[in-house]
């Protein structure tokens, strides 16, 4: 009777203590990194309010154009809104026309998330003359 004999062989691995210095380690560095970051993470997210604002004065100036008029509703001028982040959706901002009359207009865009944590909500806004502003600066 021929015995069997098993061969173990040992792979080279990590332990799992040296995956867990690695992990605490890069988190340590996530954490001061992030500071640092937070005010080109707030004007990244901006440029969403700046070019839905842009694309409502465009659409606002084709309204002119055609009645020689400003609407105050985003429907009738043809702007679609994108769900919000409240609704499940991507947008960070709340777009609405704030004042219109026949030969003016202020829309406003107004975040709906504190992106610094320094409890101040971003909010721009256009108007007829496309002059862009930011009225709060997050």
């Amino acid at each position: 009777m021929a015995k069997s004999i098993k061969k173990t062989t040992k792979l080279a691995a990590y332990t799992l203590n040296e995956l867990l210095v690695v992990l605490v380690i890069i988190g340590i560095l996530i954490l001061l990194a992030l500071p640092s970051l937070m005010p080109l993470i707030s004007r990244t997210k901006s440029m969403e309010a700046q070019m839905q604002l842009k694309h409502l004065y465009t659409l606002q100036r084709s309204e002119f154009m055609l009645r020689s008029k400003y609407s105050g509703d985003l429907v009738s001028v043809g702007f679609e809104h994108e769900r919000t982040i409240e609704e499940g959706g991507n947008a960070n901002y709340r777009i609405e026309i704030v004042e219109v009359t026949p030969t003016s207009f202020v829309a406003r865009a107004t975040a709906l998330a504190d992106f610094d944590g320094d409890g101040v909500f971003n909010v721009w806004e256009i108007d007829e003359e496309q002059n862009l502003r930011e009225i709060t600066p997050d």
